[in-house]
């Protein structure tokens, strides 16, 4: 029996190519600190991966108050851009510089475009990409499968023979229902060949 090939690579962005957590961290601490309330860590880490209206609503939620969201996302997108000087690769990264040329290379990412566009561009990884769509071009945040939908329409590659790279379960659920293969980088991606 012949083993399954893909035709394609998708990666999420932010824990799977890009370390963004502690940058997203900062960002959305400041963004909500004008609400009075305090962002815990543990809190937000338990949530990381959601779209920034998820988010929200979760801080919403759980502090009993209203935000100004367009306002709380401007801030945190502004100081996002000003700490992005510590954003680092994840060991995924190794995979796309190794894939590059060989298979049709794209980002499917739940993030705003203009924040993983700058990601990239930081790291040097933008060139890599045959295609990056965010939840800006399709408006319908992970786990809907959407965003990686699109990314395999703009590869021109059917869902079944894309492999996807998530670093969370949401992602994880998105890209299954999508109909494609995923690899979860939590558990390491030495095993993929």
């Amino acid at each position: 029996m012949q083993q399954w090939k893909p035709g394609a690579l998708l990666f999420d962005c932010d824990g799977t190519l890009v370390d963004s957590a502690p940058v997203y961290l900062r960002a959305w601490a400041e963004g909500f600190a004008p609400s009075g309330k305090t962002l815990d860590e543990a809190w937000y880490r338990a949530r990381y991966g959601l779209s920034e209206q998820l988010l929200m609503e979760a801080f919403e939620q759980a502090h009993a108050i209203e935000l100004d969201r367009a306002a709380v996302a401007d801030c945190m997108r502004n100081a996002y851009f000003t700490h992005i000087g510590a954003l680092a690769e994840c060991p995924a990264a190794a995979i796309v510089r190794r894939e590059h040329g060989r298979l049709p290379l794209a980002v499917a990412s739940g993030g705003p475009g203009s924040i993983v566009r700058a990601s990239l561009e930081h790291l040097g990884l933008t060139p890599f990409f045959d295609a990056i769509v965010s939840l800006d071009e399709v408006g319908v945040p992970k786990p809907a499968p959407d965003i990686f939908l699109h990314a395999a329409a703009c590869l021109g590659v059917a869902p079944e023979n894309c492999l996807v790279f998530e670093d969370s379960d949401i992602g994880l659920e998105a890209a299954a229902r999508a109909g494609m293969h995923a690899v979860d980088v939590r558990g390491g991606t030495a095993g993929w060949q």
